[in-house]
Protein backbone atom coordinates (compact mmCIF):
# COMPACT_ATOMS: atom_id res chain seq x y z
CA UNK A 1 0.00 0.00 0.00
CA UNK A 2 1.27 2.98 -1.21
CA UNK A 3 2.45 5.04 2.26
CA UNK A 4 1.51 8.56 0.24
CA UNK A 5 -2.33 7.65 0.26
CA UNK A 6 -2.05 7.90 3.98
CA UNK A 7 0.25 11.49 4.19
CA UNK A 8 -0.88 13.05 7.60
CA UNK A 9 -3.07 16.19 7.92
CA UNK A 10 -1.02 19.31 6.89
CA UNK A 11 -0.53 21.86 8.81
CA UNK A 12 -1.29 24.36 5.93
CA UNK A 13 -4.65 22.58 5.80
CA UNK A 14 -5.66 24.52 9.33
CA UNK A 15 -6.34 28.06 9.68
CA UNK A 16 -6.61 29.83 13.24
CA UNK A 17 -9.64 31.80 11.64
CA UNK A 18 -12.56 29.92 11.70
CA UNK A 19 -14.10 31.03 8.65
CA UNK A 20 -10.67 29.88 6.51
CA UNK A 21 -11.21 26.42 8.61
CA UNK A 22 -11.31 23.68 6.17
CA UNK A 23 -11.90 20.32 7.23
CA UNK A 24 -9.80 17.55 8.21
CA UNK A 25 -8.27 15.20 6.05
CA UNK A 26 -9.09 11.62 6.87
CA UNK A 27 -6.35 9.35 6.88
CA UNK A 28 -7.51 6.21 4.21
CA UNK A 29 -4.75 3.45 4.92
CA UNK A 30 -6.55 1.47 7.50
CA UNK A 31 -9.67 1.48 5.73
CA UNK A 32 -8.22 0.12 2.33
CA UNK A 33 -6.86 -2.79 4.91
CA UNK A 34 -9.89 -3.14 5.99
CA UNK A 35 -11.45 -3.77 2.51
CA UNK A 36 -8.31 -6.14 1.70
CA UNK A 37 -8.74 -8.60 5.00
CA UNK A 38 -10.49 -11.97 4.17
CA UNK A 39 -13.92 -12.81 4.38
CA UNK A 40 -15.10 -16.05 6.77
CA UNK A 41 -15.17 -19.65 4.75
CA UNK A 42 -17.59 -21.82 7.27
CA UNK A 43 -16.37 -24.92 7.32
CA UNK A 44 -19.90 -26.75 7.93
CA UNK A 45 -20.21 -30.57 9.09
CA UNK A 46 -21.01 -33.34 6.39
CA UNK A 47 -23.42 -34.97 8.96
CA UNK A 48 -25.82 -33.75 11.77
CA UNK A 49 -24.44 -33.70 15.04
CA UNK A 50 -26.86 -34.86 17.70
CA UNK A 51 -25.22 -33.03 20.23
CA UNK A 52 -24.80 -29.50 18.76
CA UNK A 53 -25.66 -26.64 21.13
CA UNK A 54 -28.79 -24.76 19.46
CA UNK A 55 -26.64 -21.21 19.39
CA UNK A 56 -24.13 -23.11 17.04
CA UNK A 57 -24.99 -24.00 13.21
CA UNK A 58 -23.59 -26.37 10.62
CA UNK A 59 -19.66 -24.90 11.57
CA UNK A 60 -19.74 -27.10 14.49
CA UNK A 61 -17.98 -30.38 14.32
CA UNK A 62 -18.17 -31.58 17.42
CA UNK A 63 -15.33 -33.47 19.44
CA UNK A 64 -12.59 -33.71 16.78
CA UNK A 65 -9.07 -32.82 17.53
CA UNK A 66 -6.65 -30.04 16.33
CA UNK A 67 -5.15 -31.69 14.05
CA UNK A 68 -7.91 -32.98 12.38
CA UNK A 69 -9.78 -29.24 12.32
CA UNK A 70 -5.86 -28.04 11.17
CA UNK A 71 -6.48 -30.62 8.30
CA UNK A 72 -10.15 -29.50 7.48
CA UNK A 73 -9.15 -25.60 7.34
CA UNK A 74 -5.83 -26.23 5.68
CA UNK A 75 -5.23 -24.38 2.28
CA UNK A 76 -8.32 -21.71 2.93
CA UNK A 77 -7.62 -18.61 4.86
CA UNK A 78 -10.33 -16.94 6.56
CA UNK A 79 -11.82 -20.46 7.07
CA UNK A 80 -12.98 -21.70 10.45
CA UNK A 81 -15.43 -24.17 11.80
CA UNK A 82 -15.87 -24.95 16.11
CA UNK A 83 -14.78 -28.07 17.27
CA UNK A 84 -15.44 -29.52 21.06
CA UNK A 85 -12.43 -29.99 23.22
CA UNK A 86 -11.03 -32.90 23.91
CA UNK A 87 -9.45 -31.63 26.98
CA UNK A 88 -12.19 -29.99 28.62
CA UNK A 89 -15.21 -31.94 27.25
CA UNK A 90 -18.69 -29.55 27.43
CA UNK A 91 -16.35 -26.53 26.24
CA UNK A 92 -16.21 -24.86 22.73
CA UNK A 93 -13.08 -23.98 20.46
CA UNK A 94 -13.08 -21.27 17.33
CA UNK A 95 -10.65 -22.95 14.84
CA UNK A 96 -9.93 -19.85 12.67
CA UNK A 97 -7.09 -20.16 9.85
CA UNK A 98 -5.14 -16.84 9.53
CA UNK A 99 -1.85 -16.38 8.39
CA UNK A 100 -1.17 -19.68 6.81
CA UNK A 101 -1.63 -21.54 10.53
CA UNK A 102 -4.73 -22.28 12.73
CA UNK A 103 -5.47 -20.06 15.50
CA UNK A 104 -7.65 -21.83 18.29
CA UNK A 105 -9.87 -19.44 20.47
CA UNK A 106 -12.42 -20.68 23.60
CA UNK A 107 -15.60 -19.72 22.20
CA UNK A 108 -18.14 -18.56 25.37
CA UNK A 109 -21.63 -17.81 24.68
CA UNK A 110 -24.06 -15.91 27.09
CA UNK A 111 -26.40 -15.01 24.72
CA UNK A 112 -24.02 -13.23 22.71
CA UNK A 113 -20.94 -14.82 21.21
CA UNK A 114 -17.31 -13.97 22.15
CA UNK A 115 -13.64 -14.97 22.60
CA UNK A 116 -12.79 -11.64 24.05
CA UNK A 117 -14.00 -8.26 25.53
CA UNK A 118 -16.66 -7.77 22.38
CA UNK A 119 -19.83 -9.78 22.06
CA UNK A 120 -21.25 -10.72 18.84
CA UNK A 121 -24.87 -11.81 17.59
CA UNK A 122 -23.50 -14.60 15.22
CA UNK A 123 -20.21 -16.58 14.93
CA UNK A 124 -19.71 -15.24 11.40
CA UNK A 125 -19.47 -11.76 12.86
CA UNK A 126 -17.05 -12.48 15.29
CA UNK A 127 -15.05 -14.51 12.60
CA UNK A 128 -15.41 -11.31 10.32
CA UNK A 129 -14.40 -8.85 12.97
CA UNK A 130 -11.31 -11.16 14.28
CA UNK A 131 -10.24 -11.40 10.03
CA UNK A 132 -10.31 -7.75 10.30
CA UNK A 133 -8.31 -6.89 13.36
CA UNK A 134 -5.66 -9.46 12.68
CA UNK A 135 -5.42 -8.63 9.35
CA UNK A 136 -4.51 -4.84 10.12
CA UNK A 137 -2.49 -5.46 13.50
CA UNK A 138 -0.57 -7.61 11.38
CA UNK A 139 -0.13 -5.59 8.58
CA UNK A 140 0.24 -2.45 9.87
CA UNK A 141 1.24 -2.67 13.28
CA UNK A 142 4.29 -0.01 13.22
CA UNK A 143 1.62 2.28 11.48
CA UNK A 144 -1.02 1.73 14.62
CA UNK A 145 1.76 2.43 17.05
CA UNK A 146 2.55 5.83 15.66
CA UNK A 147 -0.56 7.37 14.13
CA UNK A 148 -1.29 9.34 17.58
CA UNK A 149 1.87 11.22 17.04
CA UNK A 150 0.56 13.79 14.90
CA UNK A 151 -3.12 14.19 15.70
CA UNK A 152 -5.14 16.47 14.32
CA UNK A 153 -7.18 17.17 17.18
CA UNK A 154 -4.33 19.54 18.55
CA UNK A 155 -4.32 21.76 14.98
CA UNK A 156 -5.47 24.92 16.13
CA UNK A 157 -8.30 25.42 13.12
CA UNK A 158 -9.58 21.89 14.03
CA UNK A 159 -10.38 22.60 18.10
CA UNK A 160 -10.67 26.20 18.14
CA UNK A 161 -13.27 25.18 15.70
CA UNK A 162 -15.14 22.58 18.35
CA UNK A 163 -14.85 25.19 20.98
CA UNK A 164 -16.02 28.08 19.13
CA UNK A 165 -19.67 26.16 19.85
CA UNK A 166 -19.69 27.61 23.11
CA UNK A 167 -19.49 31.59 22.98
CA UNK A 168 -18.24 32.24 26.40
CA UNK A 169 -15.82 29.96 27.69
CA UNK A 170 -16.12 29.90 31.74
CA UNK A 171 -13.40 31.64 34.01
CA UNK A 172 -13.42 29.55 37.55
CA UNK A 173 -16.11 31.60 38.72
CA UNK A 174 -13.93 32.68 42.45
CA UNK A 175 -14.29 36.37 42.86
CA UNK A 176 -10.98 36.27 44.69
CA UNK A 177 -8.77 33.21 43.61
CA UNK A 178 -7.02 33.63 46.65
CA UNK A 179 -4.96 32.02 49.79
CA UNK A 180 -6.07 32.90 53.28
CA UNK A 181 -3.84 32.79 56.39
CA UNK A 182 -5.78 32.60 59.36
CA UNK A 183 -4.30 33.97 62.76
CA UNK A 184 -5.10 35.51 65.93
CA UNK A 185 -5.61 39.12 66.40
CA UNK A 186 -3.29 40.21 68.96
CA UNK A 187 -5.55 43.37 69.99
CA UNK A 188 -8.51 40.91 71.19
CA UNK A 189 -7.74 38.15 73.46
CA UNK A 190 -11.02 37.94 75.11
CA UNK A 191 -12.69 35.87 71.99
CA UNK A 192 -9.99 33.67 71.15
CA UNK A 193 -12.17 32.55 67.44
CA UNK A 194 -11.88 36.41 66.30
CA UNK A 195 -9.68 36.42 63.30
CA UNK A 196 -8.61 38.51 60.32
CA UNK A 197 -7.46 36.94 57.01
CA UNK A 198 -4.48 38.46 55.66
CA UNK A 199 -4.19 37.79 51.72
CA UNK A 200 -1.11 37.02 49.55
CA UNK A 201 0.24 38.71 47.28
CA UNK A 202 -0.63 36.29 44.21
CA UNK A 203 -2.00 37.08 41.27
CA UNK A 204 -5.78 36.10 40.63
CA UNK A 205 -5.73 32.70 39.12
CA UNK A 206 -8.17 32.73 36.05
CA UNK A 207 -8.93 29.01 34.68
CA UNK A 208 -12.08 27.36 32.50
CA UNK A 209 -13.86 24.64 33.67
CA UNK A 210 -12.01 21.37 32.72
CA UNK A 211 -13.89 18.61 31.95
CA UNK A 212 -13.21 14.85 31.51
CA UNK A 213 -14.79 13.08 28.57
CA UNK A 214 -17.50 10.56 29.24
CA UNK A 215 -15.94 7.72 26.77
CA UNK A 216 -17.54 4.22 26.07
CA UNK A 217 -17.45 1.87 23.70
CA UNK A 218 -19.57 2.21 20.71
CA UNK A 219 -20.45 0.00 17.44
CA UNK A 220 -20.58 2.51 14.66
CA UNK A 221 -22.46 1.94 11.65
CA UNK A 222 -20.75 2.53 8.42
CA UNK A 223 -17.09 4.04 8.03
CA UNK A 224 -15.88 6.57 10.85
CA UNK A 225 -12.82 8.35 11.67
CA UNK A 226 -11.19 9.07 14.68
CA UNK A 227 -11.91 12.70 15.54
CA UNK A 228 -8.08 12.36 17.14
CA UNK A 229 -5.98 11.08 15.00
CA UNK A 230 -8.04 11.35 11.89
CA UNK A 231 -7.21 7.10 11.36
CA UNK A 232 -10.13 4.86 10.33
CA UNK A 233 -11.77 2.87 13.33
CA UNK A 234 -11.55 -0.83 12.11
CA UNK A 235 -13.53 -3.53 13.00
CA UNK A 236 -17.44 -4.93 12.64
CA UNK A 237 -18.33 -3.67 16.25
CA UNK A 238 -17.18 -1.43 19.03
CA UNK A 239 -14.89 0.34 16.68
CA UNK A 240 -14.63 2.48 19.05
CA UNK A 241 -15.19 4.86 21.68
CA UNK A 242 -18.08 7.77 21.91
CA UNK A 243 -18.06 10.65 24.22
CA UNK A 244 -21.79 10.29 25.79
CA UNK A 245 -21.95 14.11 26.48
CA UNK A 246 -20.65 15.89 23.56
CA UNK A 247 -20.40 12.80 20.94
CA UNK A 248 -16.44 12.70 19.92
CA UNK A 249 -15.51 9.48 18.78
CA UNK A 250 -12.07 8.54 19.08
CA UNK A 251 -9.60 5.58 19.25
CA UNK A 252 -9.88 3.45 22.72
CA UNK A 253 -6.16 4.13 22.17
CA UNK A 254 -6.89 7.73 21.31
CA UNK A 255 -8.60 8.74 24.00
CA UNK A 256 -6.26 8.26 26.69
CA UNK A 257 -4.87 11.03 24.78
CA UNK A 258 -7.46 13.28 24.53
CA UNK A 259 -7.41 16.52 26.78
CA UNK A 260 -10.36 17.47 29.63
CA UNK A 261 -11.80 19.64 27.27
CA UNK A 262 -15.04 18.35 26.99
CA UNK A 263 -18.57 20.63 26.19
CA UNK A 264 -21.27 18.67 26.60
CA UNK A 265 -24.02 19.00 23.84
CA UNK A 266 -27.57 20.11 25.64
CA UNK A 267 -29.11 17.06 23.05
CA UNK A 268 -26.77 14.61 24.74
CA UNK A 269 -28.12 15.62 28.65
CA UNK A 270 -31.37 14.15 28.93
CA UNK A 271 -31.77 14.99 32.56
CA UNK A 272 -30.69 17.67 34.92
CA UNK A 273 -30.79 15.67 38.21
CA UNK A 274 -28.19 13.00 38.74
CA UNK A 275 -26.59 14.57 36.27
CA UNK A 276 -22.31 15.36 36.48
CA UNK A 277 -22.36 18.81 38.39
CA UNK A 278 -19.47 19.58 35.85
CA UNK A 279 -21.19 18.46 32.84
CA UNK A 280 -24.51 20.36 33.62
CA UNK A 281 -23.07 23.81 34.03
CA UNK A 282 -20.90 23.08 30.69
CA UNK A 283 -24.16 22.01 28.67
CA UNK A 284 -25.92 25.33 29.90
CA UNK A 285 -22.52 27.58 29.70
CA UNK A 286 -23.76 28.69 33.52
CA UNK A 287 -21.40 29.43 36.36
CA UNK A 288 -23.50 26.84 38.88
CA UNK A 289 -26.63 24.46 38.05
CA UNK A 290 -29.76 26.31 37.45
CA UNK A 291 -31.45 24.06 40.20
CA UNK A 292 -28.91 25.66 42.98
CA UNK A 293 -29.23 29.33 41.28
CA UNK A 294 -33.39 29.25 40.78
CA UNK A 295 -34.13 27.17 44.61
CA UNK A 296 -31.43 30.11 46.50
CA UNK A 297 -33.55 32.92 44.76
CA UNK A 298 -37.24 31.51 45.35
CA UNK A 299 -36.09 30.33 49.42
CA UNK A 300 -34.59 33.82 49.62
CA UNK A 301 -37.49 35.70 47.82
CA UNK A 302 -39.99 34.30 50.63
CA UNK A 303 -38.86 31.89 52.96
CA UNK A 304 -35.97 33.55 55.02
CA UNK A 305 -38.29 33.45 58.21
CA UNK A 306 -39.85 30.12 57.64
CA UNK A 307 -39.28 28.31 60.65
CA UNK A 308 -36.88 24.95 60.49
CA UNK A 309 -35.58 26.22 56.61
CA UNK A 310 -33.83 22.98 55.44
CA UNK A 311 -34.67 21.15 58.67
CA UNK A 312 -38.16 20.66 58.26
CA UNK A 313 -39.43 18.88 55.20
CA UNK A 314 -41.93 19.11 52.18
CA UNK A 315 -44.38 16.47 50.71
CA UNK A 316 -41.98 13.98 48.97
CA UNK A 317 -44.94 13.78 46.14
CA UNK A 318 -44.62 17.32 46.10
CA UNK A 319 -40.79 17.79 45.84
CA UNK A 320 -40.36 14.93 43.19
CA UNK A 321 -42.59 17.09 40.98
CA UNK A 322 -40.04 19.45 41.91
CA UNK A 323 -37.85 16.81 39.95
CA UNK A 324 -39.54 16.08 36.83
CA UNK A 325 -40.03 19.89 36.16
CA UNK A 326 -36.53 20.65 36.13
CA UNK A 327 -35.42 17.29 34.13
CA UNK A 328 -38.22 18.22 31.95
CA UNK A 329 -37.97 22.13 31.68
CA UNK A 330 -34.88 22.95 32.54
CA UNK A 331 -34.77 26.41 33.49
CA UNK A 332 -38.58 27.13 32.76
CA UNK A 333 -39.53 24.85 35.56
CA UNK A 334 -41.73 27.17 37.29
CA UNK A 335 -41.70 26.55 41.23
CA UNK A 336 -42.96 30.07 42.27
CA UNK A 337 -45.10 30.39 45.33
CA UNK A 338 -48.25 30.15 43.16
CA UNK A 339 -47.05 26.30 42.04
CA UNK A 340 -45.58 25.62 45.45
CA UNK A 341 -46.77 27.65 48.17
CA UNK A 342 -44.66 25.55 50.94
CA UNK A 343 -41.19 26.81 50.55
CA UNK A 344 -40.25 23.82 52.37
CA UNK A 345 -41.00 21.21 48.86
CA UNK A 346 -37.98 23.88 46.98
CA UNK A 347 -35.85 23.56 49.74
CA UNK A 348 -36.22 19.71 49.64
CA UNK A 349 -36.00 20.17 46.17
CA UNK A 350 -32.58 21.65 46.54
CA UNK A 351 -31.30 19.22 49.13
CA UNK A 352 -32.68 16.34 46.97
CA UNK A 353 -30.81 17.52 43.54
CA UNK A 354 -26.87 17.91 46.04
CA UNK A 355 -27.81 14.57 47.32
CA UNK A 356 -28.26 13.06 44.33
CA UNK A 357 -24.93 14.11 42.13
CA UNK A 358 -22.74 11.14 41.13
CA UNK A 359 -20.14 12.82 42.00
CA UNK A 360 -21.22 15.04 45.47
CA UNK A 361 -20.55 18.75 45.94
CA UNK A 362 -17.21 17.82 47.90
CA UNK A 363 -15.95 15.45 45.79
CA UNK A 364 -15.25 11.35 46.64
CA UNK A 365 -11.17 12.58 46.47
CA UNK A 366 -11.13 15.22 49.02
CA UNK A 367 -13.99 13.40 51.34
CA UNK A 368 -10.62 11.95 53.80
CA UNK A 369 -8.93 15.50 53.83
CA UNK A 370 -12.06 17.56 55.40
CA UNK A 371 -12.35 15.16 57.96
CA UNK A 372 -9.24 15.33 58.86
CA UNK A 373 -9.03 18.70 59.27
CA UNK A 374 -12.15 18.77 60.81
CA UNK A 375 -10.14 17.08 63.57
CA UNK A 376 -6.95 19.10 64.33
CA UNK A 377 -7.27 20.43 67.40
CA UNK A 378 -6.09 23.90 67.04
CA UNK A 379 -9.06 26.37 65.76
CA UNK A 380 -6.19 28.30 63.09
CA UNK A 381 -4.88 25.20 61.62
CA UNK A 382 -8.65 23.49 61.01
CA UNK A 383 -9.56 26.60 59.09
CA UNK A 384 -6.36 26.63 57.19
CA UNK A 385 -6.86 22.70 55.66
CA UNK A 386 -9.93 23.42 55.22
CA UNK A 387 -9.48 26.05 53.15
CA UNK A 388 -6.19 23.97 51.24
CA UNK A 389 -8.91 21.71 50.53
CA UNK A 390 -11.40 23.80 49.27
CA UNK A 391 -8.81 25.24 46.75
CA UNK A 392 -8.10 21.52 45.87
CA UNK A 393 -11.74 21.13 44.38
CA UNK A 394 -13.19 20.95 40.90
CA UNK A 395 -14.25 24.74 39.76
CA UNK A 396 -17.61 24.27 39.24
CA UNK A 397 -18.40 22.25 42.99
CA UNK A 398 -16.30 25.33 44.34
CA UNK A 399 -18.78 27.95 42.95
CA UNK A 400 -21.29 25.92 43.66
CA UNK A 401 -20.18 25.45 47.32
CA UNK A 402 -19.35 29.24 47.97
CA UNK A 403 -22.46 30.17 46.37
CA UNK A 404 -24.37 27.92 48.75
CA UNK A 405 -22.50 28.60 51.83
CA UNK A 406 -23.03 32.31 51.51
CA UNK A 407 -26.81 31.47 51.19
CA UNK A 408 -26.61 29.81 53.88
CA UNK A 409 -24.79 32.38 56.09
CA UNK A 410 -27.57 34.72 55.23
CA UNK A 411 -30.00 32.08 56.46
CA UNK A 412 -28.43 32.27 60.04
CA UNK A 413 -29.13 36.07 60.12
CA UNK A 414 -32.58 35.34 60.40
CA UNK A 415 -32.17 32.58 63.49
CA UNK A 416 -34.29 34.38 65.41
CA UNK A 417 -37.22 33.70 62.72
CA UNK A 418 -36.41 30.60 61.33
CA UNK A 419 -34.23 28.97 64.48
CA UNK A 420 -31.36 27.89 62.03
CA UNK A 421 -27.78 28.35 63.17
CA UNK A 422 -24.59 27.67 61.72
CA UNK A 423 -25.07 24.12 63.04
CA UNK A 424 -28.01 23.04 62.69
CA UNK A 425 -27.55 23.97 59.04
CA UNK A 426 -24.29 21.71 59.37
CA UNK A 427 -26.31 19.07 60.63
CA UNK A 428 -28.93 19.03 57.70
CA UNK A 429 -26.06 20.12 54.77
CA UNK A 430 -22.70 17.65 55.99
CA UNK A 431 -24.39 13.95 54.39
CA UNK A 432 -25.87 16.26 51.78
CA UNK A 433 -22.29 17.78 50.44
CA UNK A 434 -20.27 14.79 51.78
CA UNK A 435 -20.47 11.18 51.10
CA UNK A 436 -17.54 9.13 51.91
CA UNK A 437 -16.20 7.05 48.55
CA UNK A 438 -16.61 3.80 50.16
CA UNK A 439 -20.77 4.60 50.77
CA UNK A 440 -20.36 2.82 54.27
CA UNK A 441 -23.32 3.14 56.61
CA UNK A 442 -20.93 2.69 59.72
CA UNK A 443 -18.37 5.24 58.00
CA UNK A 444 -20.99 7.43 57.52
CA UNK A 445 -22.12 7.56 61.29
CA UNK A 446 -18.57 7.79 62.33
CA UNK A 447 -17.76 10.77 60.42
CA UNK A 448 -21.20 12.47 61.16
CA UNK A 449 -19.76 14.99 64.07
CA UNK A 450 -16.87 16.01 61.21
CA UNK A 451 -19.32 16.66 58.56
CA UNK A 452 -21.56 18.86 60.86
CA UNK A 453 -18.48 20.93 61.93
CA UNK A 454 -16.85 21.24 58.60
CA UNK A 455 -19.77 23.05 56.98
CA UNK A 456 -20.48 25.24 60.60
CA UNK A 457 -17.00 26.19 60.08
CA UNK A 458 -18.01 27.12 56.08
CA UNK A 459 -20.72 28.73 56.86
CA UNK A 460 -19.80 31.04 59.81
CA UNK A 461 -16.55 31.83 58.21
CA UNK A 462 -17.61 32.16 54.66
CA UNK A 463 -16.33 35.68 53.90
CA UNK A 464 -12.88 34.36 54.54
CA UNK A 465 -12.53 30.32 53.05
CA UNK A 466 -14.14 31.53 49.75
Amino acid sequence: MAASSNSSLSGSSVSSDPEDYQPPIWKSYLYQLQQEAQRPKRITCPQEMENRPKYYGREFHGMISREYADELLAGAEGAYLIRESQRQPGTHTLALRFGHQTLNYRLFYDGKHFVGEKRFESVHDLVTDALITLYIETKAAEYIAKMTTNPIYEHLGYTSLLKDKMVHRLSRGRTESRRVTFQRDEKISSSPLVRRSALKDTPEKQCFYEKIHNFKVHTFRGPHWCEYCANFMWGLIAQGVRCSDCGLNVHKQCSKLVPSDCQPDLRRIKKVFSCDLTTLVKAHNTTRPMVVDMCIREIELRGMTSEGLYRVSGFSEHIEEVRLAFDRDGVKADISASAYADINIIAGALKLYLRDLPIPVITFDLYSKFIQSAKIPSAESRLEAIHESLLQLPPAHYETLRYLMAHLKRVTQFEKDNLMNAENLGIVYGPTLMQPPEQNALTTLNDMRQQKLVMQLMIEHEDVLF
